[in-house]
């Protein structure tokens, strides 16, 4: 990790927690998606873990990551909060303004595109 990378960038979230998980410490974080994040994480009082932040174009291949991908951009992140459910975490998501919103088996996915998106892809 960086030194930079080290660096509080609201009040519950560091800018490590964005970082490309590929190890190249690579980030790029959209302000709207942080400003959501911590709307999220205030209204939940609970800890926002970030699965996935930002993906550089490789590893959002690797991945299986759509060529389009938000995360490609920085306005996307994957997560979980523990004893919250994916459908509430989904909904919680809705309230605060998340204009992307992908529901999966284990995380949500948010971001904050332009045109309203929503999608289900757990296997259940």
């Amino acid at each position: 990790m960086t030194v930079m990378n080290r660096i509080k960038v609201s009040e519950n979230f560091y800018l490590r927690e964005f970082e490309c998980k590929d190890g190249s410490h690579q980030v790029r974080l959209h302000p709207q998606l942080l400003e959501k994040l911590q709307q999220l994480r205030n209204k939940l009082k609970r800890p926002v873990i970030i699965t996935s932040g930002y993906r550089n174009p490789a590893h959002n291949a690797r991945v299986g990551g759509s060529p389009t991908s938000q995360h490609l951009l920085g306005t996307a992140a994957d997560l979980q909060v523990t004893g919250v459910s994916i459908h509430q975490l989904a909904l919680e998501a809705r309230q605060v303004g998340f204009t992307g919103i992908g529901i999966y088996d284990t995380f949500v996915h948010v971001d904050v595109r332009a045109t309203p998106a929503s999608w289900d892809h757990r296997s259940g």
